[in-house]
């Protein structure tokens, strides 16, 4: 089960560098000039959860496992891209590919660094690749309307009600609203949406590229920063700050001199960590454990994911011959110090095939083929 961030924003705002940073890789160019990244990279990241530690020093497990997501570099965009402008069609068809977007936006000064439209300014820089992208769905619209203009005779019903749907989403579009504020009447009309495929429904998370100075108090008197959360929370979308470069340059270091140089700038967490949890939170994904003394792992599951399909993250056997799932809570085993101990206070129970899975379940599946 794969999910993946694309990586989004205008050329030169520091895309490819937080890339790099945030697989420990040197895949993607970050050369000075637009489109220096041209096919898109894509990076498996491990996601940040010291609860795998916690357990393993209760289990003293083998090895440790934990979960992965991906992130996808996707070549900068520019004004035009929806008309082909700047190899515009290719980069718009490797969004629709992805779960999620995580759109980098330059926040900071350096005229060392060229800005495609001359000078820092977040909200025109959002505002450039959110109509780029609602001007995709808009042809994407209009090529569906195309399409069920020439069975409207037919007087199909379900073609009749995706038609009108597909009128009130094309005016939508025209006020230049993402596809993902637009109101749906019933599961037809979801449904029709959802093969549509739109990029403007795909959940926004923005992340803002900051000069290191700006970390250590997270950016509260930037006035950049400050203009895009005012934009995000309008739209109902959070904001990370990150400094691409630094988390870069902490990528090149070990342990031990990475934590000396956080304390020095006083950052108690590095900005990818908070970056991949927040990607990780909005593709709608928990985890859950399994612990024993060969392995404790992470698994990554969609939020209210039922047991059976959880026993089929680990295999497709465990899904068709499920049983019954051994569940305790993660706080529980930390509270009390042991499995035997959360057994003899009755917190280790059996659920079955409707039981919903919680973030922090650990589990064991019992099951036949």
């Amino acid at each position: 089960m794969g999910f993946n961030c694309g990586i989004v924003g205008l050329p030169n705002v520091g895309k490819s560098t937080l890339f790099n940073a945030v697989t420990r890789t040197a895949n993607a160019q970050a050369a000075n000039y637009p489109f220096c990244t041209i096919e898109p990279n894509v990076g498996r990241v491990a996601v940040p959860d010291e609860r795998l530690d916690n357990i393993n020093k209760i289990v003293n497990a083998k090895r440790v496992v934990p979960t992965f997501m991906e992130f996808v570099d996707i070549a900068g965009l520019v004004k035009g891209a929806s008309r082909g402008e700047g190899l515009g069609n290719q980069f718009l068809g490797h969004i629709k590919q992805v779960d999620a977007i995580v759109h980098v936006v330059r926040c900071f000064e350096d005229s060392n660094v060229t800005h495609v439209d001359g000078s820092t300014d977040p909200v025109r820089d959002v505002d450039t690749i959110n109509t780029e992208l609602v001007y995709s769905d808009f042809e994407t619209v209009n090529k569906s309307l195309d399409k069920m203009s020439r069975l409207l005779k037919n007087n199909d019903k379900k073609i009749l009600a995706s038609h009108e749907c597909a009128l009130r989403l094309k005016n939508h579009l025209e006020g230049l609203k993402p596809a993902r504020s637009f109101v749906t009447l019933n599961e037809d009309e979801d449904d029709y949406l959802k093969s549509l495929h739109l990029i403007t429904r795909k959940q926004v998370l923005y992340a803002a590229n900051v000069n290191e100075n700006e970390l250590a108090d997270n950016a509260i008197n930037s006035k950049h920063v400050n203009a895009l959360r005012n934009l995000a929370e309008k739209e109902g979308s959070k904001v990370v700050v990150v400094s691409a470069k630094l988390e870069e340059e902490l990528g090149q270091l070990d342990a031990e001199e990475a934590k000396l140089y956080m304390d020095d700038l006083k950052i108690t967490e590095p900005g990818l960590d908070r970056l991949i949890k927040a990607g990780y939170s909005l593709l709608g994904l928990m985890t859950y454990f399994t612990a024993g003394v060969q392995e404790v792992r992470a698994w990554t599951i969609p939020k209210a994911c039922k047991a059976p399909q959880a026993a089929g993250v680990i295999h497709s056997d465990f899904e068709k011959g499920f049983i019954c799932a051994e569940v305790y809570a993660y706080d529980d085993l930390i509270r009390l110090g042991s499995e035997t101990k959360v057994k003899e206070a009755g917190l280790y129970r059996k659920e079955g095939r409707d039981y919903v899975c919680k973030d922090g379940d650990i589990m064991n599946f019992l099951f036949n083929v």
